[in-house]
């Protein structure tokens, strides 16, 4: 049986593969429903507006990057990562765009299974 660690480090990579495929069902499948992210100049917003968001993409959006857990710490049914992210986007055939910076994520186990269930995202955009 893997670890609560293993568990919480395959949720972040399987998010960071469908995130990369445009598979914004899959990222939603490992989030809890009371998910609520914090972003730089947005006010705190749930999983139901993160979905509108992913899924209303009319425009083919390309991602690619790295994010590496720097800290990972499990606390019963809750765990948090440190992470450092990259990311590279494009809009169609537009010119990409880096953003790239810290995040703090809190997990929760939810019948067995680890969802993130908070996310402090301080990715912002890259200077050239």
């Amino acid at each position: 049986m893997e670890t609560d660690e293993a568990q919480i480090r395959a949720v972040v990579q399987k998010w960071m593969e469908a995130t990369k495929a445009g598979d914004a069902a899959g990222v939603l499948d490992l989030m809890a429903d009371d998910a609520v992210f914090t972003v730089v100049g947005q006010e705190p917003f749930g999983k139901d507006t993160f979905a509108a968001l992913s899924l209303s993409n009319d425009t083919k959006m390309s991602i690619e990057g790295t994010n590496e857990i720097l800290e990972l710490k499990v606390l019963g049914d809750w765990a948090f990562t440190r992470n450092k992210i990259a990311l590279t986007m494009r809009l169609g055939d537009g010119e990409p765009m880096s953003r790239s910076g810290y995040t703090l994520t809190l997990f929760r186990k939810d019948n067995g299974q680890w969802r993130l269930a908070r996310d402090a995202n301080l990715v912002t955009a890259d200077q050239i």
